[in-house]
């Protein structure tokens, strides 16, 4: 009896922690490196918990791209990010039609539902995409519902 009640007690505590981090909104860093190809760039995403910085590991990533200064203007097809080596860690190739300041929106569904939308430079100069500012804008904030209202948050 001892053991059934041991293995109870495990598993109320896993299935705690996991539903943790399912109520727990994500923060994501997103790296971007140019390859060979023109306009493509290979990045890596990492996903962690905004509260308690456990890696977001398990998920389904899909990464769209809009430039916020010519909404619509772009038809960048959604690509789904694929795990990397390490926990909380995704890849994703993005094919764009421009060099300049891009959106990219994150969202990310599996043991959390979120969104994410992070503005990187591409064609900064010197082969890697930058971030503007080290802004990010999360979960929608300062965002329409369609996520194309990229205003500043400042």
């Amino acid at each position: 009896m001892r053991n059934v009640t041991a293995v109870l007690a495990l598993s109320a505590m896993l299935t705690a922690s996991g539903a943790a981090l399912a109520g727990e909104r994500v923060a994501a860093d997103v790296s971007c490196t140019a390859t060979a190809e023109r306009l493509t760039y290979d990045c890596m995403i990492m996903l962690k918990g905004k509260k308690s910085g456990d890696p977001v590991d398990g998920a389904e990533v899909v990464v769209k791209a809009d430039m916020p200064s010519m909404p619509l203007a772009h038809n960048v097809r959604p690509v789904q990010a694929v795990p990397g080596s390490m926990p909380g860690h995704y890849a994703a190739t993005l094919e764009l039609e421009m060099l300049g300041e891009w959106a990219l929106t994150l969202d990310v569904s599996g043991p959390t539902r979120d969104r994410v939308v992070k503005k990187v430079d591409f064609g900064a100069g010197d082969g890697e995409a930058e971030h503007m500012h080290g802004e990010m804008k999360e979960h929608g904030d300062d965002m329409d519902h369609d996520g194309m209202d990229m205003k500043d948050p400042q």
